[in-house]
């Protein structure tokens, strides 16, 4: 079917819907009320007192969840389920952390954490200059006591007595935490996740489990993280491992865990919210947990939860007008229904929730291939011409790129076009970024002065190098574009490769699978840094800015078996100290501050990929329901608890 008619006619349909349900005086939940009838009576016995019918809130899910063990990898839509069962333990929202079960987030204002000089004997294990977890020993480049730059690093001896800094945190836990089962919630839980995520049997990060030295409980509410000697984590008040229910799972072994029903279908938790059944393919239900610590205060606001599975965009989007769901989590795929979106809610038809995420869809340069890893061949030219060599090539691409056009068209004008790796509205953000437009007066001069040239005369083909660095004479400027076959790419690459063909820059766009760009090096396109301009996105899950993504250590290469973010092969050894120096400094510091702003300004000028948009997360609710606080850099359900409808929402 033509796309504007099958979009037109699911708009008619769910105008109609909702007509019909309007005009027959249905009610939107799914729950009946109850009819209380007077019986008049000769006598003076009392009415009967109705029963106020519960309280039912529906959110539909993109997908069933795949796991709700923690370390069992859940996807998004498991995420979501699992914020209903566990508040927290950290909530992130707003690009700020905030403690939910513990009373403080640690800090070194406040005592909780703290730095000290420990002596190192040889052979212990410390973190050395470049981050690595090794034995010191003579010849290892270390930083000692107080040193946290890299002028100030010394290689040792293996003699010398020395001493190194140390991070030591205390993690304080909320006195009236209970499981959904009445069991007291301890220190002791957590500390058993952490050894359940140290078990060789377990699937989980590693990095912070290799730079823990010790993480114990100190009374029944306090754990202590101890890091390893020359480990100074600015994230460090995030180092908690999320309780685990002892009592339930020490039975089981670590490999045990993900398939067992009692930690990857029932779970109990301290959260508002306890699982009672779980329908594969169709839904699961949860209850009210009365041991909530926050049930004194009047929450959760609904008495059961029911999390549906809807795949399909547009059935979702019927099923919210019909009243059978309450809440479209970001997991059902709404992007693309951006225009229906927004008639509905102009209709009063639904809440819309359009919030740039965390995600950046980036447009990466071939600056570097992974053919030459072992020099560039300028004698026999069997390598593809250096075409980026000169920044002024990349500067110059970067403004004939109509990246507003595409928030404009594409994306309804809900998202921005990003000046550097940092939104706008993050804390590190720098402001003295200067955004790059579509200019292509502008870009043509600076491709002209990189030696590309119109030769022919003619604004339809592409220009030629005439005096490039690396480039043959001759080479026309007519670069590969991969991505994937996305609707949303096709959309953007279409107009991103219009708006170049304005500045005389051809483009040969090629749409792959998933599985086609994303597939391993050396082989892949992406990961193998076989192309000259691709589309694909990054994205971060916590507020500490990446800067690590275009570091000369993230190229994928042979060397680290293609695994790595900076598949344009970017090397700035500016960049890469810049974005070491602002990890080895703590938040608070300045040093913190001015080290990621120097990065923003290194990448702003090096241009190793041009960031296009955010991408957008999605989500629709009901009219009549209310604190469904969407936030771009939290769990979509952070709030859960606080969620409510009907007449408490008009206080």
């Amino acid at each position: 079917m033509n796309p504007n008619k099958r979009f037109a006619a699911l708009a008619s349909f769910l105008l109609a819907l909702l007509l019909f349900i309007t005009a027959c005086g249905l009610p939107f939940s799914t729950a009946a009320e109850p009819e209380v009838t007077a019986i008049p009576s000769a006598t003076s016995a009392p009415l009967p007192t109705a029963t106020p019918a519960p309280k039912i809130l529906t959110i539909c899910l993109g997908q069933e969840p795949n796991t709700l063990y923690p370390f069992g990898g859940p996807n998004a839509a498991a995420r979501s389920v699992l914020a209903a069962i566990n508040d927290g333990p950290i909530d992130m929202a707003g690009y700020e952390y905030q403690p939910v079960i513990l009373t403080q987030l640690p800090s070194l204002e406040n005592g909780d954490a703290q730095i000290v000089r420990t002596p190192i004997q040889s052979g212990s294990q410390v973190v050395d200059a470049d981050g690595a977890v090794v034995l010191l020993e003579k010849d290892v480049r270390i930083r000692p006591a107080g040193c946290r730059a890299d002028d100030c690093v010394i290689t040792y001896d293996g003699t010398t007595p020395i001493e190194m800094d140390q991070m030591i945190v205390n993690f304080r836990m909320r006195p009236d935490l209970t499981w959904s089962d009445g069991t007291p919630v301890t220190a002791d839980d957590s500390v058993y996740a952490f050894t359940v995520a140290g078990d060789p049997k377990s699937v989980a990060d590693t990095f912070l489990l290799d730079r823990t030295q010790i993480y114990e409980a100190t009374d029944a509410n306090t754990i202590q993280w101890w890091g390893k000697p020359g480990f100074i984590d600015p994230s460090y008040f995030t180092n908690f491992w999320q309780p685990m229910p002892k009592h339930l799972w020490s039975q089981f072994s670590a490999d045990q865990l993900p398939a067992i029903d009692v930690s990857s279908r029932s779970p109990v938790g301290w959260g508002p919210y306890m699982i009672q059944e779980w329908a594969a393919g169709d839904h699961i239900t949860l209850a009210k947990n009365p041991y909530y610590f926050r049930a004194k205060d009047g929450y959760p606001k609904f008495d059961s939860l029911t999390f549906r599975f809807v795949a399909d965009p547009e059935a979702a989007l019927t099923e919210l007008v019909g009243g059978r769901c309450d809440i479209l989590d970001p997991s059902i795929r709404l992007d693309n229904h951006a225009s229906l979106l927004t008639e509905m809610e102009k209709g009063g038809q639904a809440q819309v929730f359009f919030a740039p995420g965390m995600t950046i869809e980036w447009l990466g340069f071939g600056s570097t291939p992974a053919a030459y890893d072992d020099g560039y061949d300028t004698l026999y030219q069997k390598d593809r011409p250096d075409i980026f060599a000169d920044p002024r090539t990349r500067q110059g691409i970067a403004f004939c790129l109509d990246r507003q056009s595409v928030v404009t068209n594409v994306l309804l004008g809900r998202s921005t076009v990003p000046a550097t790796y940092l939104p706008v509205e993050h804390p590190l953000y720098d402001p003295n970024i200067a955004s790059v437009p579509f200019d292509p007066t502008s870009g043509m001069s600076l491709l002209d002065q990189a030696g590309w040239k119109d030769t022919d005369g003619d604004p339809a083909t592409p220009l030629v190098a005439v005096a490039v660095q690396n480039v043959p004479a001759g080479t026309p400027l007519l670069l590969n574009y991969y991505t994937t076959s996305a609707t949303q790419r096709r959309q953007a690459a279409d107009i991103l490769a219009k708006s170049l063909a304005q500045c005389e820059v051809g483009v040969n766009a090629q749409f792959l699978s998933q599985t086609e760009l994303y597939a391993p090096g050396p082989d892949g396109p992406l990961f193998g840094r076989r192309f000259d301009l691709v589309q694909y996105a990054m994205g971060v899950n916590g507020v500490e800015p990446p800067c690590g993504w275009f570091t000369s250590a993230e190229i994928p290469s042979a060397s680290n078996g293609w695994i790595g973010t900076n598949v344009a092969g970017y090397k700035n050894d500016e960049y890469d100290t810049a974005c070491r120096a602002a990890k080895l400094a703590l938040p608070g510091e300045q040093a913190y501050i001015d080290s990621y702003r120097t990065t923003q300004t290194i990448f702003a000028s090096g241009i190793p990929a041009i960031p296009l948009y955010y991408r957008l997360r999605v989500s629709a609710a009901r009219p009549g329901i209310c604190h469904y606080d969407f936030d771009a850099t939290a769990n979509p359900l952070w709030n859960i608890e606080a969620m409510d409808s009907g007449e408490a929402c008009q206080n």
